[in-house]
C-alpha cells in the first residue's frame, strides 16, 4: 500500500535550477531533496490496522453473500488485530495504513513568481478558474506526504456494534456500520517546503568546508538566502520565533565573519539550529 510518486523527475530536474548554480551547489540541492524524500518513506505503516481493515472488508463481502458466521469472525479478527494496538503503550490516535509522497519543483526565477500571481489574478477576474488553479499549481516548491490513517478511537467502537447487530439479526444495520466506519479513514497531507530543506543544507554543507574551501562556502551560502527568500516569496510560513528577516541576517554575519578569516563555529551551529526548527515549524499538516 505504500507508494512513493514524484510529480517530476527528481534526478535530473533537481540538478538544474533557475538560479545559476555551481555543480556542487546543484549537487547539495538535489541529495537534501533526495534524503528528505527517503526518509518520508521511512513512514512506518501499522501491519495490524491495515489487517483491520481487509477484516472489515472482507466481513461486508460475507455478509453480501449471507455468510453470517464467517462475517463475524472477520470481525472478531479485524477487533483483535486493533486490540494489540490498544494495549501497546501510548498508542496514536491515528494509524497510518496507507501513503504516497509527491515532490513538486519550482521551475521558474525568483522574479517569475509576481508575474505568475498576476497571471492568476486575471484569470480568476475572467472567471477562468480551472486555468488559475492551474497556473498557482506551478508556484508549488514542496514535497507533500499523503496518509491514510484509521482513526483508533473510533474504528473499534464501530466493529463491536457491528459485531452487536450481527447478533441481534441486524444485518443491514451491521453493514451500515461497516461502510462507515472504513469511510471515517483520515487523509492527512504533510507539507514540506522544498526551499527550507535546501536552505539547511545548503548552511550545513557550509559549516563542513568552511575552513579548507572559504571561497565553496560562501558560494553555499549565497545560495541558502537565496532559497529562503524564494521560500517566502512562494508564502510558505513558520510558527517559529525566528523570521526570514532574521536568518538572512545571520547568513550575511556569517559570511563577513569568514571573510575576516574568524572562528564561524557558534555561529554555524546557532544558524543551523534556527533553521532545523524554523523549517519544523513551517511543515504543514492538513486533515482532509
Amino acid at each position: 500500500m505504500k507508494k512513493l510518486v514524484t510529480s517530476i523527475a527528481l534526478g535530473s530536474l533537481l540538478v538544474s535550477n533557475a538560479l545559476a548554480v555551481d555543480a556542487k551547489t546543484a549537487n547539495v540541492n538535489k541529495n537534501a531533496v533526495i534524503k528528505a524524500e527517503k526518509k518520508a518513506q521511512n513512514t512506518q505503516l501499522v501491519k495490524e490496522a491495515i489487517r483491520a481493515i481487509q477484516y472489515t472488508q472482507d466481513a461486508l463481502i460475507y455478509l453480501n453473500n449471507n455468510k453470517i458466521d464467517k462475517a463475524k469472525e472477520a470481525l472478531k479478527n479485524a477487533i483483535g488485530e486493533l486490540a494489540i494496538v490498544l494495549n501497546s503503550p501510548n498508542p496514536p490516535y491515528l494509524l497510518p495504513v496507507d501513503m504516497n509522497i509527491q515532490a513538486y519543483e519550482f521551475q521558474g526565477k525568483l522574479e517569475d513568481v509576481a508575474k505568475i500571481v498576476e497571471k492568476a489574478k486575471l484569470l480568476v477576474v475572467a472567471n477562468k478558474l480551472p486555468e488559475a488553479r492551474e497556473v498557482l499549481n506551478t508556484l508549488r516548491d514542496e514535497i507533500v506526504i499523503k496518509t491514510v490513517n484509521l482513526p483508533l478511537a473510533t474504528y473499534p467502537a464501530a466493529l463491536n456494534l457491528a459485531v452487536k447487530y450481527l447478533n441481534e439479526g441486524k444485518i443491514k444495520e451491521a453493514k451500515d456500520v461497516l461502510t462507515m466506519a472504513l469511510s471515517t479513514l483520515v487523509e492527512v497531507d504533510t507539507i514540506i517546503p522544498i526551499p527550507l530543506i535546501k536552505a539547511q543544507a545548503l548552511v550545513t554543507e557550509a559549516s563542513k568546508i568552511v575552513n579548507k574551501d572559504k571561497k565553496q562556502a560562501l558560494k553555499y551560502l549565497e545560495a541558502a538566502k537565496y532559497q529562503l527568500k524564494l521560500a517566502e516569496t512562494l508564502g510558505y510560513t513558520s510558527k517559529s520565533d525566528t523570521t526570514y528577516k532574521m536568518l538572512k541576517d545571520a547568513i550575511d554575519k556569517l559570511e563577513k565573519e569568514i571573510k575576516k578569516n574568524h572562528n564561524t563555529k557558534g555561529l554555524f551551529e546557532e544558524l543551523i539550529q534556527k533553521l532545523k526548527e524554523f523549517k519544523e515549524k513551517a511543515i504543514q499538516h492538513i486533515n482532509k
